[in-house]
């Protein structure tokens, strides 16, 4: 069974979230902040972006030693990515799942872990996770964050897309990699259930873009403290050309496969919808561009898959984003090409910062001290990441209420 997968704001429920959201206040508490030495990070990594002064302290204990992928698989991209899809652990995790219908009466499925309720204080953070296309809560890259985020003592929800992780489909619409209204009402759901606990979310692949340009739009009034993204395709029109090319043909089949099994499922809801819609294409889809053509571009208005891939790109709206964020990819990713990273934007951001192993895969990352089947090497750099934004969101145990409106970064 394929286990590849890429992976108008409302105004804030309280005065609280407004105010205690900036990680800038405590930028702007301490202006004066060290020189960064290169020895904060190893030579083997490429750590970049406007950011890099604030954050990188916080994770030296990982970034200062080499990056050495498993040598049973990283010796190579594509190994990497399939074994990782089809033999790292598969955390047990009960999960407790509550519908969300949206506002077009559409249905999205989050799943949180079973239990938190009676074990976590209101208080504590949230980490909203967001899979890659036509992943859900069950992959394993999921899990394993869930069990390490859950292991710090904060607050875990997945978030399944339209008929992602068997989220049930109640109109004629799946998602797309810019479509935002979907997260901007889970981000508005779960502010609403934990109004003193600040929010972060990480989301992989497409999920990643789908996070980026959430930021991006939002800028100044996201609800969220900090965010990661991993294995972020970025440049769509890129990572299109090059999903056609030799062997990422495979990766191309097993989507699209998924995507058919995923509409298949709800076939019905599409029978009578006329219109620009080509049912029998995307029922049938041998690629992914093939479903995006008959179904994605026309249910978002798009005149075109190109225009649909180009509009949808979250390298043109990181310059926007205004929360810490973090972006880790992997040089040789196959399906989100380096090239497609942008560089420049992350670098003139003094909220961004990237980190580029030079291996990895996509959605592999097969190394650090639980490889080869435990979990990724990124996952306890995330968590420092979050932590220590978490860490300065909260200063002596009390929430910072300072008026950041003016000390924005």
């Amino acid at each position: 069974m394929v286990r590849i997968a890429f992976a108008t704001s409302s105004p804030p429920i309280t005065t609280v979230r407004v105010l205690r959201r900036r990680f800038s206040v405590f930028v702007a508490a301490n202006s004066k902040l060290p020189e960064i030495s290169r020895t904060y990070h190893h030579s083997s990594l490429e750590v970049i972006g406007g950011g890099t002064d604030r954050f990188l302290p916080a994770l030296k204990d990982s970034l200062v030693k080499p990056y050495n992928a498993f040598p049973l698989t990283g010796f190579n991209r594509h190994v990497e990515t399939i074994y990782a899809a089809f033999y790292r652990s598969v955390p047990s995790v009960r999960l407790r799942r509550e519908c969300l219908r949206t506002k077009d009466d559409g249905s999205v499925a989050l799943d949180w872990v079973a239990g938190d309720d009676g074990y976590l204080s209101p208080e504590s953070p949230i980490l909203i996770l967001l899979p890659g296309l036509t992943g859900g809560s069950q992959d394993s890259y999921v899990r394993h964050m869930l069990l390490r985020a859950r292991s710090k003592k904060w607050r875990c929800v997945v978030f399944n897309s339209r008929g992602c992780g068997d989220s049930p489909v109640t109109t004629p619409q799946f998602y797309s990699a810019s479509f935002l209204g979907d997260i901007g009402e889970v981000i508005a759901h779960v502010g609403d259930k934990f109004p003193n606990a600040n929010m972060y979310a990480a989301g992989w692949s497409l999920g990643g873009n789908i996070l980026v340009n959430y930021l991006g739009q939002e800028s100044h009034n996201c609800p969220l403290s900090a965010a990661v993204s991993l294995c972020n395709p970025f440049d769509l029109v890129i990572a299109d050309e090059d999903f056609h090319k030799g062997f990422n043909n495979v990766y191309d089949k097993a989507l699209s496969s998924s995507l058919r099994r995923i509409f298949s499922k709800h076939s019905l809801l599409f029978e009578d919808i006329g219109g620009e819609f080509n049912i029998p294409l995307a029922a049938n889809a041998e690629t992914v561009r093939d479903f995006d053509e008959g179904i994605t571009r026309v249910s978002f208005g798009f005149k075109s898959v190109d225009e649909y891939y180009s509009k949808s790109s979250s390298s043109k709206v990181i310059q926007h984003v205004r929360i810490p964020l973090l972006c880790i990819q992997a040089a040789n990713d196959p399906i989100a090409p380096e090239r497609g990273i942008p560089r420049d934007d992350i670098k003139a951001n003094p909220n961004c910062m990237l980190i580029v192993t030079p291996r990895g895969g996509h959605l592999g990352w097969v190394a650090g001290e639980e490889a080869p089947n435990g979990a990724p090497w990124t996952d306890p750099v995330v968590m420092q990441f979050l932590q220590f934004v978490e860490s300065r969101e909260t200063i002596s145990g009390e929430r910072s209420f300072e008026d950041v409106q003016q000390i924005q970064v």
